[in-house]
Formats: structure tokens, sequence, C-alpha cells
């Protein structure tokens, strides 16, 4: 039996069913759906964490994941039925591992288009590499730096994506198609593709100059009336922004984020809305319609069954459950072997060069203060790469949690690859050293709270403390008297060389300050800074929190 299966999948009756229509059978309508696979073609580690079936006060590990099975579940939900169509929510690439970004995520665009994804929306992820980039994994094509690197040529996404909120200001039209409608039966179904309004705020910003990120709501309540006059009354959203449950991955006894007032923004013609983003995984009813979310790095496919009239068109009623692609359970798609085979013998040894080693695992969870093993580490490596005056001459290092993706996982004898180094940065940014005041330095650290939902805290280099006060105001927590170099107070008047990647130096995650910085030094990438790092230092081991301190 599968995970999943035990629990009662949510039923949502959307409509009654008109007495035209009693005499008439509806056309019934599966939608497979998935968000955030972030290029994980293999199953990623520790799988998916879920409520013990057998004790629902336990948490069990459950090893799920990789393409090779997500193909086969996705064949298996499909059986016996006779309309379906496999969309997604965005995220499928950017923040990918080695075997998926070291070719730009063309392996995951070819492996999700072999299991037939049809249609999905676009995720803040999609433009790490910026909007032509985006724009390639369209249409097709060589890398414009990197040339034509796969076993084979890049054809493109047979799938199609959409981006109805992603507007080109200078035409005023959306960058790919707001949507698609399919037909079912002759029952045609709309679905709308949305990226998150906050995009703009989280992805490098020269890689999405002339963009504009809209409301979602507004959005998608200005496409309704379009999409009636083309006799469309069924409307499936994929968005990309989500929510945090509570319960557990077929549940949603409580949820709370932005997607809860968008859901009850929309128009009454949304039906259903697949989700995204928080990489979460929950099925819920939200103002009456039914919203899901199938948590991250393909562990789980959501199968969504839709009822349609077949006089009124609409959607009459929704149920979805959150099937987990267990590795133990499912054979694998000899397909997606063959394809992650051909593109794994040109980047094995590349991936299994050793890195070094670690005494435990270096964990990117950060505590109360914010700081992380790992981004420790990660702050030492940059500083020690640009540290030398004709390097930048670098005293402090600085780096963005973001962009701190997997834990660091010790193998035998404490061993770690390139590969490791490179599913931890897997952005492939590059080191820019600035010169920036105590006054400066102390106004970008107060951006760590521009968003007190979801504080940014930046992991620093060692040398370089700060302590900050969680119960002052925005603007004023960081404690100036506290800012020290060596034990020695920072002066807000004096310039220090500060180390960034390129993401933070162009403003990434709102720390427009960076911007002010001057004298910039262009350097390596920030991966090949920490495998340099660890090949010099290991082995290497979690050093005590004390660089990031707080109060209240």
């Amino acid at each position: 039996m599968r995970y999943g299966s035990i629990l009662a999948a949510l039923v949502l009756a959307l409509a009654p069913l008109p007495a035209s229509a009693q005499t008439a059978a509806p056309v019934e309508l599966r939608i497979l759906a998935i968000n955030d696979f972030h290029g994980n073609l293999r199953p990623p580690p520790g799988g998916i964490r879920i409520n013990d079936p057998e004790d629902k006060t336990r948490k069990v590990m459950v090893a799920a994941g990789g393409a090779e099975y997500m193909a086969t579940l996705v064949k298996q939900l499909r059986e016996g039925h006779k309309n379906t169509i496999f969309v997604a929510a965005g995220d499928l690439i950017g923040a990918s591992p080695f075997l998926s970004a070291m070719f730009h995520d063309e392996p995951s665009i070819e492996s999700l288009s072999m299991m037939g994804l049809a249609i999905t929306s676009v995720g803040n992820h999609e433009f790490d590499e910026g909007k032509t980039e985006l724009l390639r994994m369209q249409n097709g094509g060589c890398h414009p730096l990197d040339g034509c690197q796969g076993p084979h040529p890049f054809l493109g996404a047979k799938f199609h994506y959409l981006a109805a909120s992603t507007i080109e200001t200078a035409t005023g039209k959306s960058v790919l198609p707001p949507y698609e409608i399919r037909e079912f039966d002759g029952i045609p179904v709309a679905f709308i593709g949305l990226t998150l309004k906050e995009t703009a705020g989280i992805v490098s910003p020269s890689g999405i100059a002339g963009l504009e990120f809209r409301d979602e709501a507004e959005t998608v309540n200005a496409l309704v009336p379009q999409l009636k006059a083309r006799g469309v009354e069924a409307i499936v959203v994929l968005i990309h922004q989500g929510g945090e449950p509570s319960g557990d991955y077929n549940e949603c006894p409580a949820i709370t984020g932005p997607i809860v007032d968008i859901v009850k923004k929309f128009d009454r013609a949304v039906d259903v809305v697949v989700s995204g983003h928080t990489h979460r995984a929950y099925v819920c009813d939200i103002d009456g319609r039914l919203v899901t979310s199938g948590d991250k790095y393909g562990t789980l496919v959501t199968a969504i069954d839709l009822k349609l009239d077949p006089t009124t068109r609409d959607i009459v009623s929704a149920r979805a459950e959150n099937v987990i692609v267990a590795n133990a359970s499912l054979a694998k798609d000899p397909e997606q072997t063959a394809l992650i085979d051909a593109y794994d013998k040109l980047s094995a040894p590349i991936a299994n060069r050793p890195a070094g080693s670690v005494t435990q695992t270096l964990s990117r969870v950060p505590n109360e203060a914010g700081e992380s093993a790992l981004g420790d580490v990660i702050a030492d490596a940059q500083l020690a790469a640009t540290k030398a005056a004709q390097d930048g001459g670098a005293v402090i290092a600085l780096t963005n949690p973001g962009g701190i993706r997997t834990d660091i996982v010790p193998k035998e004898n404490g061993a770690i690859s390139f590969g490791d180094v490179f599913a931890s940065q897997p952005f492939r940014n590059r080191l820019v050293t600035m010169t920036l005041t105590g006054s400066q330095l102390k106004d970008m650290l107060e951006q760590q709270w521009l968003d007190p939902k979801r504080p940014r805290i930046l992991q620093v280099s060692n040398g370089f403390s700060y302590t900050w006060d969680g119960s002052k105001p925005f603007g004023e927590r960081v404690m100036a008297e506290k800012m020290t170099l060596n034990g020695r107070p920072i002066e807000q008047a004096s310039g220090y060389r500060v180390t960034l990647n390129d993401y933070l130096a162009v403003g990434g995650d709102g720390f427009t300050v960076a911007k002010q910085g001057s004298a910039p030094q262009y350097g390596g990438y920030d991966a090949d800074a920490l495998f340099a790092f660890f090949r010099a230092h290991g082995p290497i081991g979690p050093l005590p929190p004390t660089r990031i301190l707080r109060v209240n």
C-alpha cells in the first residue's frame, strides 16, 4: 500500500449539479501536479518527513523522489483515466544539484518533457539566470557562454511555461503566455500561470531588467472575463506562491501565508489552485476552493480529480491526494535512467573530485541568532579567496542564507566531493569585493529585516561579529557599538573591503545598500572558493556560533 492511500482525500463540492445536467454523466479529469522540483533528478537526501502511519505523534523519513521513480508514478496515476494532464507550479529548475546545474538545468527540462509535463507556471528560480535564459529553456539552443555541453542538442521544453503576471514594461504584454486552454471531451479548461509578485526582490535585478511582477489576484481576475468570453467556465490557477500548514502532507488543519489572502481575492470563477514556493505539502479548502501543494524536490505527485458538468461546463467537484514518490515500491523508468546516465558520464569526473573531509554534517539551519555552521564555513571560504591584495583585499565576507541550499553531509570517513560542495552553493555566483563604510555596513545589516516575517540573516566571516536586539524597531536592531572586526570596534566613517556574491552586490534579497559600494573587484565563483577552502583546510567541523549574537 503506498503512503497516502490510507488518508482520506479532500472533497470539495464546488457547486450543486443543475437539474439540466442530472441526466448527463459528468466528464472526469485527472490533473497530476508537482512544484519546486529544483532539478532533483536523483532522490534528494532525506526523502520526505511525514507522520508515522502507525503513530501520529511521531515523524518518519520516507525515501522518496528522483526522476526515474516519479516518471513511473506519473504513468501509474494516469492509468484508468481517460482525461489526464500533468502540470506544475514553478521552480522546476534553479538551485539544482550538480548533475542538472552543470548543464544549466537542460537535463531537468528534458526529463520533465519525457514524463509528459504539459504546462507550468514560472517560479522565481526560473529567473536565476535571467529572462533570456528562461526563454532558452522554453525554446532550446546552446548556452550563450558555455555553448552546447550535453550529450545531444538541447531542443527546449516540450511543455509550456505560463507567466500571466510577469509583464514586459516596454510592451505591457506578458513575457510568456498568460494561460492555456485545453479541451477534455469538448469541455474547455483554462490553466493560468503566475509568478509570485515578490520575485523582483529575490532574484538578481540585472536578470529581470524591463520586467514587472504584478499582483497575482488582480491578474487572474482581469483574465476571467476574457476566458468566459471564450466559453471557459472551469479555471485552474498554477501559482508559484504558497502557505505554511501545520498538518501532515495530505492535511490542512491550519494554513497561513500569502496564498490564503491571494485565494480569497480570486474571482469566484477560479475553482482549483495548485501552489508552491514554500516547499510544503498540503491539501486545503481555502474560501471554498481546493488548494494543493506537493512538498519539494519531486517527493510527491498531487493527483487532483475533477468532475466537469457537460451542460454548464464548470467544475462541480474536486478532490486531491498527495502521493509519495516512494522509492521502495516504484520501479525505475528506463528512459529516465538512460537520460541520467548520459549526463552523468559527462559530469561524474568533475562531480567526484575529492574536496576534502568534514568531521560531521555542516548544517545550513541557523540558530536563534541566525548563524549556521555551514554559513560560517562558506563566508570563511569567500574571505580566504579574496583577502590577498591582488584578489580584492577583503577583510570581511558576507553571504545570503538563500544561496545555501543543502547541508554538507559526509560520506565514508568524512569524505566530501565537489558535487557535495556545488549542491550547497548551486547558483554559481561570482565573488565581488567592494569598499563599504562602517555606516553602510550597519545599514546593510539592518536590511536583514526588510520582511519581518522572513528575516534574511547574512552569514559572516571569522573575525567579524555583531549583536542585534530583537526588541528594537526596524532600522535600529544592529548595535553599532558591538560591531567588531578582530576585536576592534567598526568605525562608522572608515572604509572596509567586503566580499559579497554578485547577487547581493546588485541588491538581491533587498540588500540595496550593497549597490553603494565603491571600487568593486570581481573574482572567482562561490562554489570554487568553497571547494578550494575544503581542499586547503580539511577536515572541517562546525565552529562555536559566536559571530552573530542576539539579545531579546
